[in-house]
């Protein structure tokens, strides 16, 4: 049986560079950049409205990405706020967020929202991994990986097929993947 295709909402190459190598050959996916909305609110309610919007956009089957970083220390923000903290702050300046706290703790969380079509309810499935802030290590062309530590590496000093076992990404595509199979 011939993989289902699928049109992955994002116009980050480095995502889908990821998204590809964790699902092999499970599904056809197929690259689409949209400008969505984005609303406020929970991790999930985003992803699952996110992904009615680029079902409807494209007439088809979507797959949708949101990512967050959860400073536990602050209650989780920034959250799914995280692009805009970054692009405001930077590096340091997220670091800077948790100064005053001796709680550095975090969680990288990845939320993915499936939907057949328009008019079909978002399947959401989520990842996350515990780690936490520190100063920024690594390569800085992969968002806020080189402040994100697991277990003594931040991811972006992680070989990428090493990060791809065990990431936030990892663990929420392998829920789908298994729903996938499942649904086949």
């Amino acid at each position: 049986m011939a993989p289902k295709m699928l049109n992955f909402i994002t116009g980050n190459e480095n995502k889908l560079t990821e998204v590809k190598a964790i699902l092999g050959d499970t599904v056809d996916l197929q690259s689409q950049s949209l400008d969505l909305v984005e609303i406020q609110g929970a991790i999930e309610e985003i992803a699952a409205d996110k992904c009615r919007r680029a079902a409807e956009a494209v007439k088809g089957p979507v797959l949708v990405e949101d990512t967050c970083l959860c400073f536990n220390a602050l209650k989780e923000l920034p959250g799914p706020y995280i692009k805009w903290f970054l692009e405001a702050l930077g590096h340091d300046g997220l670091n800077n967020l948790l100064a005053a706290y001796p709680d550095k703790s975090a969680q990288a969380v990845c939320t993915f929202a499936y939907c057949e079509g328009p008019g079909h309810k978002p399947v959401i499935f989520q990842g996350r991994t515990n780690g936490k802030i520190v100063p920024a290590r690594g390569p800085t062309n992969f968002g806020w990986d080189p402040i994100f530590e697991y277990q003594g590496q931040t991811y972006a000093e992680m070989d990428k097929v090493e990060k791809n076992k065990i990431s936030h990404r990892f663990l929420a595509l392998e829920k789908l993947k298994t729903w996938l199979q499942s649904e086949a």
